[in-house]
């Protein structure tokens, strides 16, 4: 099968890269207003960019209904600053309550039962019960459509759990570390079923 992609309408194509190109990283990210307060909700188009700096990479779109900003957007615009946070599964049910659509006013964090605590250097909260965060800065967003915007952050900081990473290598125990992936529609995935392939020499 070959698809044009680019002949079919924005929901298809959509629909065709997100079913495709799975599994997807997702960020629980909290944002901070100085109008409305504490917010908090998960994206799944997000990824490392690389390091030196080191530079997070986050898809941000306008509601469906309206195409009005996201609470999200508007704060990041507002500050420049965000938390993100890796959602393992005993974050997946909280951040599936932060995905609904709260008033401005409402901490998703708060309904869904997450404990929020100051960050090191930005203006938003931290999720004490999420196992990976970065603290971030805006270096740049990107209009790729007028519904759509990519943004480009740097980290600025890193707060892990305890038993995730051995300071003396920096390296990941994957025994501890159960972050769930995002397929399409309501899917996720697991991490705790994984295999080692070593690079052979040329």
């Amino acid at each position: 099968m070959i698809i044009d992609i680019n002949s079919l309408p924005p929901n298809d194509q959509y629909k065709l890269l997100i079913g495709t190109i799975v599994p997807r990283p997702i960020a629980l990210i909290t944002t901070y207003s100085e109008v409305s307060g504490d917010n908090a909700a998960p994206f799944s188009l997000f990824n490392v960019m690389g390091e030196d700096p080191p530079v997070l990479v986050v898809s941000l779109e306008s509601r469906k209904t309206d195409h009005s900003l996201k609470d999200t957007t508007l704060n990041i615009m507002e500050n420049g600053q965000f938390v993100a946070h890796t959602v393992d599964e005993n974050l997946s049910q909280a951040m599936n309550i932060c995905a609904a659509d709260f008033p401005p006013t409402i901490s998703e964090a708060g309904v869904a039962g997450l404990t929020l605590v100051p960050a090191k250097v930005v203006k938003a909260k931290l999720i004490q019960e999420a196992p990976v965060a970065f603290e971030c800065e805006k270096i740049a967003f990107i209009q790729i459509n007028p519904h759509r915007n990519i943004l480009l952050a740097k980290v600025l900081m890193m707060h892990v759990r305890d038993n995730i990473i051995d300071p003396t290598n920096w390296r990941v125990n994957k025994e501890n570390y159960h972050p769930i992936g995002r397929l399409f529609g309501p899917s996720y995935t697991r991490t705790n079923d994984t295999f080692d392939m070593t690079i052979p020499k040329y």
